[in-house]
Order: structure tokens, then C-alpha cells, then sequence
């Protein structure tokens, strides 16, 4: 029996919860219910607000601080390859809970949260990976997978002070 990450089952309710609460609107401007699909393509919903970045609020700003304050310090040990399985997991954890934190703290307008959810889709999928989780997925690819959402966030989310995760890749 497979059991879910429940970070993971937060962000599915989560998004549940917004696309309901968000459909009527979406209706009624008259954009087409597949504007709001979450179909687990990476990135489906990481998008600029027409060319302009999205407000954040402290809550999502101090989460995603946090977790770039996690992730960066590991990329060089990723790209050597000296991270072992070990340390791939406890990261993330570390990372699941600060997303926790913004899922459970972060007020977006709906159309900002839907972004938002695509980010944290790509981070907790990632995470999955790190975790073991992912069996088809090895954890550096994962790893992979949080730097690319960690930096999505960065080019579509304002925060004062941002610098994207560099990979020396």
C-alpha cells in the first residue's frame, strides 16, 4: 500500500480547495475550466501576472527565504556528488516542513495561490525524490527538481533581495 507524504495530501487539499472556491470567477471571466487544471505537468501553473511579477506576503517570503537558506549551501555537494541518501532525505524534511509553513500561514489573492501551487508542487515532488519517495526518480534529480522551483518562485514571486539559487552547471 502506498502512502502519501502529508505535505503532499495538504497541497492536494489545498489546491482542491482553491480551484473550488475559484471556478465560479473563472467562469464567469470567461476563461476556460482547463485554466485551472492541475494536471501535474512541472511548472503548469509558474507564471508571471501579465509580464509582472506576483505580490507575496511575509509568510511566503520568510518560508521561501528559509528554504533557499537550506538548499543553497548543498549545491555543491549535489554536484560533486558527495550528497549521500542520508543527508538527500534529511533535507528533505527540513524542506517539506517549511512548506508546510507556507501552506498552512501564506494569504495569496487566488490567482497568486494557484501560481504559487505550482511551485510548491514542483518543491514537494522534488522533495519526494530526495526522500526515497520517488522510486523513479533518483534524489540528486530530485534536488534537481527543489533548485528549479526554489528559483521559479524567485522569477515570479516578488521579494525584496532575491538571488536565484546558482547550479555551476
Amino acid at each position: 500500500m502506498l502512502r502519501a507524504n502529508p505535505w503532499t495530501l495538504a497541497l492536494v487539499v489545498a489546491a482542491a480547495a482553491l480551484v473550488a472556491a475559484a471556478a465560479p470567477a473563472v467562469l464567469a471571466a470567461g476563461a476556460p475550466p482547463a485554466a485551472h487544471a492541475h494536471d501535474g505537468a512541472p511548472g503548469a501553473t509558474v507564471k508571471l501576472d501579465h509580464g509582472r511579477k506576483w505580490a507575496s506576503d511575509a509568510p511566503l517570503r520568510d518560508g521561501m527565504g528559509r528554504i533557499r537558506g537550506l538548499v543553497a549551501p548543498k549545491v555543491a555537494g549535489a554536484h560533486a556528488g558527495t550528497m549521500g541518501t542520508a543527508e538527500y532525505a534529511a533535507l528533505a524534511g527540513q524542506v517539506e516542513v517549511e512548506a508546510g509553513k507556507i501552506v498552512a500561514n501564506c494569504k495569496l489573492p487566488p490567482e497568486a495561490d494557484a501560481v504559487l501551487h505550482g511551485v510548491l508542487s514542483d518543491l514537494m515532488a522534488g522533495t519526494d525524490a530526495m526522500a526515497g519517495r520517488g522510486k523513479a526518480t533518483a534524489p540528486r534529480d530530485g534536488f534537481v527538481k527543489v533548485v528549479a522551483a526554489v528559483n521559479d518562485y524567485g522569477r515570479t514571486f516578488e521579494h525584496p533581495g532575491w538571488k536565484p539559487i546558482r547550479t555551476g552547471d
